[in-house]
């Protein structure tokens, strides 16, 4: 008896949604197919199974597109029905639904929340964010929890986009569609502001909504810059800078003059030097380096480090100007 009282109702809908014209027409479902308003997940909650057509080979369970979009006809007709826009709040604390939730409120009076939903808006009375709506739209149940409990210790009518995962607890109309995508969610609020216009005739049916779907849909910066100004092309490794200069001297080769690359001259180049077997000129003075069998003579420290180094031979005594010789050293020793 209660299947049969079921398919009667659900008959009963069908026909007066086709006398109103509020039948799902061919743009609208190749809109739904394109954004995977179909594709849920692959677990499935007990209170979702009757919006379940079947499930995919991969584990993943699809949406009956029919029923969704019943639903959503409902939920604009009761969305209508409040005289009050402002008694209407949309909540869309994920990522993803922000910004088709300020964009719903814009284009149909209804007030919003986005971002973070503060525990006690519709319970506490001495908060003063303290909210009194008489209906709420969720974007996910799962996310907005906190806000679902308290609308319903408040007695609030619960309108919630519910994926095929999401506990039916407290919710009053479930909209079943893929609340974790991106493009799905932005299109459900997208369809639910264009059939409410419609609903209150200041859109006609006939007419398509000027208000493009991208509006509603949410985007990342780093992905806005790229689609507005095309990348530069980025120069390649070790290529020289346009701005660099070659610094004055030896250090540049006639014909490299502002490349930006720095080259040796012949006499100061390491390798041919090493390679020639001829000693290293130095930049102030030229010296040739012994070779490797030749002893090696102990030089005082005057000679090597400069004329005059100050020695001391004690802790508590002063240091005096007479040079120390590194054999003065291994003699005390």
């Amino acid at each position: 008896k209660n299947l049969n009282r079921r398919r009667a109702a659900i008959a009963f809908t069908m026909m007066d949604m086709k006398q109103a014209g509020l039948s799902l027409k061919e743009d609208d479902l190749r809109l739904l197919l394109a954004a995977n308003v179909h594709i849920g997940s692959r677990n499935c909650n007990e209170s979702m199974r009757p919006y379940m057509w079947r499930r995919r080979p991969e584990g993943s369970h699809i949406i009956n597109l029919g029923k969704t979009w019943e639903k959503l006809m409902l939920a604009a007709r009761v969305l209508v029905a409040i005289e009050n826009p402002q008694d209407i709040i949309a909540i869309g604390l994920t990522q993803n639904s922000q910004r088709a939730v300020f964009k719903f409120a814009q284009h149909t009076g209804t007030s919003y929340i986005g971002g973070r939903y503060t525990p006690g808006t519709f319970s506490n009375q001495i908060d003063k964010r303290f909210l009194e709506p008489r209906v709420i739209i969720c974007s996910d149940p799962m996310t907005d929890h906190q806000a679902i409990q308290e609308a319903s210790l408040a007695n609030i009518i619960v309108i919630a986009f519910c994926d095929t995962d999401v506990p039916l607890r407290y919710v009053d109309i479930a909209i079943p569609v893929n609340s974790k995508g991106r493009h799905s969610i932005a299109l459900m609020w997208w369809l639910l502001a264009r059939e409410i216009n419609r609903l209150r005739g200041t859109l006609s049916r006939f007419e398509p909504w000027t208000v493009v779907v991208d509006l509603f849909l949410y985007r990342e910066d780093k992905k806005e810059e790229e689609e507005s100004s095309p990348a530069e092309a980025a120069p390649a490794i070790g290529a020289p800078s346009a701005e660099a200069k070659a610094p004055e001297g030896e250090l540049t080769a006639p014909g490299t003059e502002g490349t930006g690359i720095f080259q040796l001259s012949k006499e100061q180049d390491w390798a041919n030097a090493a390679a020639e077997g001829k000693a290293m000129l130095l930049p102030t003075e030229a010296k040739s380096f012994p070779d490797a069998g030749a002893p090696v003579v102990a030089q005082s420290a005057v000679s090597r480090w400069g004329d005059e180094v100050p020695a001391a031979t004690g802790w508590g005594e002063t240091a005096t100007t007479d040079p120390v010789s590194v054999g003065d050293w291994a003699d005390d020793a």
